[in-house]
């Protein structure tokens, strides 16, 4: 059995033993396994139901498609991947500001930084995650910001964006850089909302 290269969530008490909750379980050590060995990409529904050792069908029934049972693995702590059509649907010319405001309330929330920390630090730390994390973003993610924007580079864009909002997440919460901690969210999304508006906007 390979070592696991996600961040693990923390145990829950009292699970029971048996019956729906020791599916959901074996399914999601299975997932973590398969995204490990085989990459975001390659990992299927089908596999991983094969290693749980139970129906295709019942991964979608508990986590509908392979990128909430990715999200569901690494248990991070904000959901971009439902959150962002919401976030990008709305006036071009404010939606630099929207994006920064909506990662930046998300992670002042203490219970969401303090995973999201962890996922972070894994994401940078280890020369397995940092593929399978990058393969997620660019297969989930990316292609959705870019669907958004006009012009042949709409995917240098969408990851220069990107790159923007990690960097500033790395500097504020992992790093700690003494201007970005003491900036207010409001200063931060008047100023780094410009940046990606440039990127993004119309």
């Amino acid at each position: 059995m390979p070592d696991y290269v996600l961040p693990k969530a923390p145990r829950r008490r009292g699970r029971p033993r048996g019956g729906a909750s020791d599916a959901r379980a074996r399914i999601l050590e299975a997932a973590a396994h398969e995204f490990s060995e085989h990459g975001y990409d390659a990992a299927t529904m089908r596999g991983i139901a094969a290693r749980a050792g139970v129906d295709a069908a019942l991964l979608h029934h508990y986590f509908g498609g392979k990128s909430e049972l990715f999200m569901e693995v690494v248990d991070f702590p904000i959901r971009p991947d439902r959150d962002l059509p919401s976030i990008l649907d709305g006036p071009r010319d404010e939606v630099g500001e929207r994006v920064v405001r909506y990662i930046l309330e998300t992670w002042e929330r203490p219970e969401v930084r303090r995973r999201g920390i962890a996922v972070l630090r894994a994401a940078i730390g280890n020369r397995l995650t940092t593929p399978l994390l990058a393969e997620f973003l660019a297969r989930e993610l990316l292609p959705r910001i870019a669907g958004t924007v006009e012009g042949e580079d709409s995917a240098l864009r969408a990851a220069l964006a990107g790159s923007q909002i990690a960097g500033l997440l790395l500097g504020r919460y992992v790093l700690r850089v003494r201007p970005l901690v003491e900036a207010s969210v409001d200063e931060l999304v008047t100023r780094v909302g410009a940046t990606i508006q440039a990127y993004l906007g119309a």
